[in-house]
């Protein structure tokens, strides 16, 4: 095929924008005319990613029925002859167990380098390092020779342990990079004396990785070898090129790893010859790319050559540029214009390293029933298997909380080999009863309560049986923690019918016990470890794991990487996520080795990344019709556009009148993308105005469905909110607690009382106050599980006993009722008023003093004499002999005792007249609420505009202010319960 030529290397490209598998196909098909269908079956011919091999197959098919050549990854391991006879590498998992070890050993000697939580990451990383040293063919020893005396103390003592782990890995095989290394090497020195005698083609890579930069070389010197590059500038000229190949050019370029190819073999890159004659779609533009992308210290040269340039409308024609204001705009109208090209038969490409990015797109593409076909994937650790084996092992670090529990229950791996339906149904009921007991750690007896409760024992017993009583602490070996983790997440996964469910089954199955059986079988080289280590192992493990779940996707939308930008074949390009730190994305952080250590070890330079980028970008952009999108602003700041979009646009703002112009139609065709989605956005967020806003509600239902019973502590509630009391007692609804319950007030109040409750009751003893706090730790310690809240209250309980001490030394008589209930039945209107006194106490002339207790402020005398009538209403009750242990009682006085920060009692004297006027108050307010034509309004009265009530979203507060007039809204019999 190439022995004809004689020149010393065979060296071919293609220009970007240039659909590179067709053409390869095209240039291929040519030279292998002359060829024998058995010759043309031993043409070998070596790609650099799966779906380039696809495509190329694809390609070659389309041209008619053939043999075709062998196509292979570059990658392959078994790919070169006698690769066999090279011992197998070490397998990556124990390489990073093994040096996490090692890690883990330096964190405990030195924990101000790192968290512990960052052991595995460091581990990945330079486990990394040592594969990166043997794929360029750098020796361990190299790190030894360098010289740290100009750097801090941290890069030395990283450098020390790298040596130190570097005598571990010397004595094991090489990693799959340093055995490929070790075959090309191989197969390179075979060549020498015996050149193959079939064809061999490297083709679509650009040679950043060190053995694929040697293979590149070799095959490019065999007498019938070719290498064929993707996205070559055939636009720059030779002053550029020698300006790209000094020292002042910085690897970012994106041609520079094609001069650095081009310098191992002798061949300036005016040489380098085209493969197929296909033109580019856009020459116009490819010039004018090529221009803005020249290397920084030439970039004077936009002056002489710019105002030449020729074609620029012609070549922005089929740019667009997108500036949307938030990333959220800037994914909507990419969906738009996806959406469009779907109806139009377009074949679009999305191309973004932005993960979040493709998510917005495609989540903004559902609803239009549209499933873009995402060549990425998504991580193991957020597919349904990798959750659930992540919530699992949570729950064998961290104490069982009713959050916790019901993530496990409700997740669709759980319970799934029979009887789901049931499950689902238990476990809503057990949600309702931890929500409405506001329990915070579910332990057995009150897993075994709610089975007996809701008739379902069976299954409570299941739950009791497999779930962990109490997480293990103590260090365990690795090999234990998986043979645990993966007993609880099988029986959990099969439910009480045993087996696994379907924890191992489709995609993302397959491939989660593919992973845990690998870890299980390398468990024994990680060590010990406790509970939190495993969890946040598991966690950086399962990450670096990717599935693709099969899906039935839109034939014609894609979203592609950065690397597929290579392959091209579409109508549309989109381009998004073009700000710095994005797209370019910013070097990882090295915690090894610093940038000038690298390079003197003859390391790759994190600006290598930046080049790769670069060359994505400009075969991308190379395409027919292309779109370029970035967001203004993210959620937290402004955003600086890429260095390449930035480098284009201000080249075309400065060159004269054509330009300019390009640039302004650029910005105007992306305009009108972004003006169609905020359009489409307008709909869901625009707010009626006038005769369309919500009224202020005040519901009026039937008499019969109106509340005829209410505890006193509800009147205040029916005063100043009573579409509060609407919604409570009328339509039944109640606010659930959350689900993970935190030490609130309300629960500060219930432990005061109870505290104040246990203290009364006791026989008094002869320290009142260290009685009281022997009671207040008693109490702390069973109702509230969480410790630093324990130590709070009880430190602002020890505050206020003094105060509390003091009244109730003081009170004459004897403590005669504590929490008993009593009621009282009005015939006219006929309502029945309850209440729950916390306390009563008799005086010696048989006159009661009836006490409530306050964690914050009392109610000063005005609140109570128009709002918080709560005790006025118990003097009420006592007088018409409502309390059974009380009978008929004279009422001398009532006291709210506030036990806050400032512990005050406010107190207010009884009289016969005051009582009257409670009891006609309080029959002007019921029947008034019994009046068909009165409404509940909603929010009357509230002691403060900003309170929050737990019924606002009902009334739809928002949509009307609370200067609006209430509005009478008859319900019927179907809104009440």
């Amino acid at each position: 095929m190439f022995q004809d030529d004689s020149r010393p290397a065979h060296l071919f490209a293609l220009p970007c924008g240039v659909d590179f598998p067709q053409a390869l196909a095209t240039g291929l098909q040519n030279r292998m005319q002359p060829l024998s269908p058995e010759a043309r079956a031993r043409v070998t011919v070596l790609v650099n990613s799966a779906r380039m091999r696809t495509r190329l197959r694809e390609a070659l098919i389309a041209q008619g029925p053939a043999l075709l050549p062998r196509i292979r990854l570059i990658t392959e391991p078994l790919l070169f002859e006698g690769a066999s006879r090279l011992p197998p590498p070490m397998p990556p998992l124990r390489r990073r167990l093994e040096l996490a070890r090692l890690i883990d050993m330096l964190l405990r000697s030195a924990p101000d380098l790192a968290p512990r939580s960052a052991i595995y990451d460091l581990s990945d990383s330079l486990a990394s390092l040592f594969a990166e040293m043997q794929a360029e063919g750098v020796p361990l020893s190299a790190l030894r020779d360098l010289d740290v005396s100009r750097h801090s103390g941290h890069w030395a003592r990283s450098l020390a342990f790298i040596n130190l782990a570097e005598k571990v890995v010397q004595t094991d095989a090489p990693d799959a990079e340093g055995r490929m290394r070790a075959q090309a090497e191989a197969l390179i020195a075979r060549w020498a004396g015996h050149p193959p005698a079939d064809p061999i083609i490297i083709a679509g890579s650009t040679g950043s990785r060190g053995t694929t930069a040697l293979l590149m070389q070799a095959v490019a010197r065999l007498p019938q070898g070719a290498v064929v590059l993707p996205g070559f500038d055939f636009d720059m000229s030779a002053d550029t090129w020698a300006e790209l190949g000094t020292d002042k050019a910085p690897e970012d370029h994106p041609q520079y790893r094609f001069l650095r190819l081009c310098s191992a073999l002798d061949l300036p890159p005016e040489q380098v010859r085209h493969w197929d004659p296909t033109p580019a779609p856009a020459p116009a533009r490819n010039r004018l790319v090529s221009l803005a992308l020249r290397p920084a210290p030439v970039t004077d040269q936009w002056m002489l050559e710019g105002p030449r340039l020729q074609g620029i409308a012609q070549g922005c024609a089929g740019l667009t540029l997108i500036e949307a204001p938030s990333p959220r705009m800037e994914a909507q109208a990419i969906a738009l214009r996806l959406r469009h090209a779907a109806e139009a038969g377009q074949r679009a490409a999305l191309i973004t390293p932005d993960r979040d990015l493709t998510r917005q797109v495609s989540a903004a593409l559902d609803y239009w029933r549209i499933t873009p076909d995402d060549s990425a994937g998504r991580p193991l650790a957020m597919s349904a298997p990798g959750r659930f084996l992540r919530h699992v092992a949570g729950i064998m670090r961290h104490r069982l909380d009713g959050q916790a529990l019901l993530t496990l229950l409700k997740h669709p791996l759980t319970h799934s080999a029979d009887g789901r339906g049931d499950h689902l149904l238990h476990t809503r009921d057990l949600e309702l009863r931890i929500r409405r007991r506001n329990v915070a750690f579910p332990d057995a007896d009150f897993l075994r309560s709610f089975g007996v409760s809701a008739k379902c024992p069976d299954w409570a017993e299941w739950l009791i049986a497999t779930l962990p009583p109490m997480p293990d602490t103590a260090p365990k070996p690795l090999a234990e923690h998986v043979a645990t983790h993966l007993a609880l997440a099988e029986a959990l996964a099969g439910g009480p019918q045993g087996g696994t469910g379907e924890l191992w089954q489709a995609a993302a199955g397959i491939q989660a016990e593919r992973a845990m059986t690998e870890l299980a079988r390398e468990a024994g080289n990680g060590g010990e470890m406790d509970a939190a280590d495993y969890d946040a192992f598991i966690t950086s493990y399962l990450q670096g794991f990717e599935v693709r779940e099969p899906v039935s996707a839109h034939p014609g939308i894609m979203i592609w990487g950065t690397l597929e930008a290579r392959v091209q074949g579409a109508d549309l390009v989109i381009l998004a996520g073009l700000n710095e730190g994005v797209w370019p994305k910013a070097p990882d952080p090295d915690p090894w080795l610093n940038r000038r250590m690298r390079a003197d070890a003859g390391l790759l330079l994190p600006e290598r990344q930046i080049g790769l980028a670069a060359h994505d970008f400009q075969q991308a952009i190379a395409a027919r019709e292309v779109i370029l999108s970035r967001a203004v602003r993210n959620s937290e700041a402004q955003t600086v556009a890429s260095r390449w979009l930035n480098r284009l646009t201000n080249l075309l703002a400065g060159l004269p009148n054509e330009g300019a112009q390009a640039l302004q139609e650029m910005r105007a065709r992306g305009q009108s993308w972004l003006g169609m989605a905020q359009g489409f956005d307008a709909d869901f967020r625009s707010i009626p105005s006038g005769d369309l806003r919500a009224p202020r509600p005040a519901p009026a239902p039937p008499v019969g469905a109106r509340p005829r019973q209410l505890p006193v502590t509800a009147i205040n509630r029916l005063i100043r909110d009573p579409y509060e009391t609407y919604a409570k007692y009328v339509l039944g609804l109640r606010k659930l607690n959350p689900l993970h319950p935190s030490p609130d007030a309300l629960l500060r109040g219930t432990v005061l009382h109870k505290v104040l409750e246990d203290f009364t009751r006791a026989a008094p003893e002869h320290d009142p106050f260290a009685q009281l706090m022997r009671m207040a730790e008693e109490v702390l310690a069973r109702e509230v599980p969480w410790p630093a809240a324990r130590v709070l209250w009880q430190a602002r309980m020890s505050r206020a006993a003094d105060a509390f001490l003091q009244f109730h030394l003081s009170q004459p008589g004897r403590v005669l009722m504590l929490e008993e209930g009593g009621a009282l039945t009005l015939q006219d209107p006929a309502f029945t008023l309850t209440a729950k006194p916390d306390r009563i106490d008799e005086w010696p002339d048989g006159r009661i003093h009836i006490i409530d207790y306050k964690t914050g402020q009392a109610p000063t005398k005005k609140m109570q004499e128009h709002f918080d009538k709560q005790l006025l209403l118990q003097a009420m009750m006592a007088d018409e002999g409502a309390f059974e242990a009380l009978g008929l009682r004279d009422v001398a006085q009532i006291t709210y005792l506030g036990l806050g920060s400032s512990p005050k009692p406010e107190m207010t004297e009884i009289t016969p007249a005051l009582i009257a006027q409670t009891r006609a108050q309080f029959e002007d307010l019921i029947r008034a609420y019994l009046e068909p034509d009165k409404g509940f309004p909603a929010r009357r009265m509230l002691l403060q505009e900003r309170e929050v009530s737990d019924y606002d979203h009902l009334s739809r507060f928002g949509e009307w202010v609370m200067q609006d007039e209430p509005v009478v809204v008859p319900v019927g019999d179907e809104d009440a319960v």
